[in-house]
């Protein structure tokens, strides 16, 4: 088994989100002996964002782009691979100004391919990464039911649409509401991940 994890926050080892996502990832792995584990660190190593510049290389042909357009492809073909080779994925995904952070939504960017992980059909849209768990942990410092959370639907939208249909968020909620909010919530994800399958 092949376990990818992608961390987003920029908090370093205070991160909350993060501490989910490796607690998450310690399970699964536990329970799949001999797993593989990656670790992208979009916090510490931030994948650069979507520009005029990087659209222009994926939109010139490959035996067309000069060295540097085959190196900003080529950063997003890393990910890509990383996407494809995992059975699982663990996100570490903070909640940013109601969002998700700009370093994981160029992770999405990144990945996003039409014919790669992605297609068009006469059906709409099919997504290419399929057959994949994904846990999203995430850590936000309000509480917001499940019917009007800003940042979720969005997260949830991209991952079907690529066709990462089997997910699973698991929330550290309430963590600038005062000490006992921010133990409770952070007690609610420890108890989330112990139920883990």
């Amino acid at each position: 088994m092949n376990i990818l994890q992608i961390n987003s926050s920029l908090r370093g080892t205070q991160s909350e989100s993060t501490r989910v996502a490796n607690a998450i990832v310690a399970k699964v792995a536990a329970a799949n002996p001999g797993a593989t584990v990656t670790v992208r660190d979009l916090g510490t190593n931030p994948h650069p964002v979507l520009d005029e510049a990087a659209l222009g290389a994926l939109f010139t042909p490959a035996d067309q782009r000069t060295a540097g357009q085959a190196a900003r492809v080529a950063q997003d073909d890393a990910l890509i691979a990383e996407a494809q080779a995992a059975d699982v994925i663990v996100l570490g995904a903070p909640m940013y100004n109601f969002g998700m952070p700009i370093q994981l939504k160029a992770w999405f960017d990144a990945i996003a391919r039409a014919g790669v992980t992605f297609r068009y059909t006469e059906n709409g849209p099919e997504g290419l990464l399929k057959n994949k768990k994904v846990f999203v942990a995430t850590a936000r410092g309000g509480i917001y039911p499940l019917d009007a959370d800003p940042q979720v639907p969005h997260i949830r939208m991209l991952l079907n649409f690529l066709g990462l249909t089997d997910h699973q968020f698991i929330y550290s909620a309430g963590l600038a509401m005062g000490p006992e909010a921010a133990a409770k919530g952070q007690a609610e994800a420890d108890a989330a991940v112990a139920a883990l399958a």
